[in-house]
């Protein structure tokens, strides 16, 4: 499914903090969409450095089943609606340079590509890679985030109305980098999701906090003729990663599109980025 390739040093670039507003395609009502913001939630949103505001409510999650028989595959469906509190979430995947002033705060081991405990020269804005699950956790709680859930990072990549890539529903290659080399964060703005996160499509692929598990399913739920269920592959011991890589094909770009791995893998392809609840969320004051 993946082929692995060697990444070229790359210019760092500067973060930039945007927001933009999603653009629906028309799969989900608008009446559904509307939601009503907690009573509680502040007005102005508090804003965080890097990252950016993904309000709560339902989005479709997952692939429709008529998605089977072109580019989806079994572990992503049944598509359904899923509900998320408000989240913030950073906009780009965390970088080597903020890797590594982590290091150099907590004394944790550096990436194994990394020579002497430094990334190569001009590599500061390429995303940290060969970063295993729990390091890529043990970062995010020692800056005060966390890993997104699967649920959190999907509606951030693709809005609530099911589109295919952040996007929209078609594949364009030059708004991702699946070129065959890691590239430097925010490369590609044209592929920017609805609430102006970069690289959720290709680049490097991210960490979320979620075992490898089926998706729950009704008795409406039938597979297509033909399609295999595929139950066996799930396994409880895998953490799930998403939004495919520099080295994945298209069809793996989907925002849909699930992988998964041991926990403490590290592969070139596999990179972060992290989230916080909203605080004025039930979960959050209960922390």
């Amino acid at each position: 499914m993946k082929r692995i390739l060697a990444f070229f040093a790359f210019p760092a670039l500067c973060t930039v903090f945007l927001v933009m507003d999603g653009l629906g395609l028309g799969h989900m009502d608008a009446d559904s969409v509307v939601v009503e913001p907690p009573t509680n939630r502040p007005d102005p949103l508090p804003q965080f450095p890097g990252m950016t505001f993904v309000p709560g409510g339902e989005f479709l999650m997952g692939t429709a089943t008529g998605d089977l028989l072109r580019m989806g595959e079994v572990d992503e469906w049944p598509q359904r609606k899923v509900w998320v509190d408000d989240f913030y979430v950073d906009v780009h995947e965390v970088t080597n340079a903020q890797y590594k002033v982590y290091l150099d705060s907590t004394g944790a081991e550096a990436p194994h590509r990394w020579e002497n405990g430094n990334y190569g020269i001009g590599e500061d804005g390429l995303p940290v890679i060969s970063v295993s699950w729990e390091e890529a956790t043990a970062y995010a709680h020692f800056v005060g985030k966390r890993l997104p859930t699967e649920g959190e990072w999907e509606k951030a990549a693709r809005g609530v109305d099911g589109r295919r890539f952040p996007w929209g529903n078609d594949w364009n290659p030059g708004l991702a980098n699946n070129t065959d080399q890691l590239m430097p964060i925010m490369s590609f703005p044209g592929g920017v999701s609805p609430y102006g996160c970069y690289d959720m499509s290709g680049n490097a692929a991210e960490w979320v906090d979620a075992w490898y598990e089926a998706y729950p399913r009704s008795e409406e739920d039938v597979l297509p003729r033909g399609i295999p269920d595929r139950n066996e592959v799930f396994r409880k011991h895998k953490r799930v990663y998403r939004g495919g890589s520099w080295n994945s094909f298209g069809k793996f770009l989907r925002c849909a599109n699930r992988e998964a791995t041991g926990e403490n893998k590290k592969w070139v392809y596999i990179g972060f980025r992290c989230a916080m609840d909203a605080p004025w969320t039930e979960h959050s004051a209960a922390q």
